[in-house]
């Protein structure tokens, strides 16, 4: 596996109820050596449920509910993301989280994602079995904190192990 294969994913949601949905989803890849990110908010979906809503998780990352209502509809983002991910790895520091709403945002347009894979697993992968690597990717993180804004907290796992590939040349 080449760090081209695989793709980070973060999201924001509504609340961390069961029935919360997403409201900002964020991916990150390398290219070169250097991170790309897109992201996008998320006009929730009629059939989700507005009680979900939590000014308490607002406040953590910052979007009102109202800015939303501009969004990219749920059907248009699940189109986009469902594109960007096509053929690559999906990585998520929480994918039991990320997973639920990424499947709940493709399931708009009917389309079935693979599993998601865990960050650990990454770490491992790219960093194998090399602890200065490994200790490179988690001082990353410790020392960037995350913003909880879905673009930028995918592409803080990106810089991580891309920080941990270069400690280990």
């Amino acid at each position: 596996m080449k760090i081209e294969d695989i793709i980070f994913i973060d999201f924001e949601a509504s609340s961390l109820s069961p029935q919360s949905w997403p409201i900002e989803v964020g991916l990150a890849w390398i290219v070169g050596g250097s991170v790309q990110t897109w992201s996008s908010l998320i006009q929730p979906h009629y059939s989700w449920d507005e009680v979900a809503w939590s000014e308490q998780s607002a406040d953590v990352h910052g979007i009102p509910r109202n800015a939303l209502d501009t969004a990219p509809s749920a059907d248009v983002v699940a189109k986009d993301t469902a594109r960007r991910l096509e053929s690559k790895i999906v990585v998520s520091d929480a994918p039991e989280h990320d997973y639920r709403w990424a499947e709940m945002l493709s399931n708009t347009i009917g389309v079935q994602l693979k599993a998601f894979a865990d960050f650990d697993a990454a770490v491992g992968t790219f960093c194998a079995v090399n602890p200065k690597a490994v200790s490179a990717v988690f001082a990353h993180l410790e020392a960037t904190p995350s913003p909880h804004r879905a673009g930028p907290d995918a592409a803080r796992l990106a810089s991580a192990i891309l920080k941990g590939i270069s400690a280990a040349k």
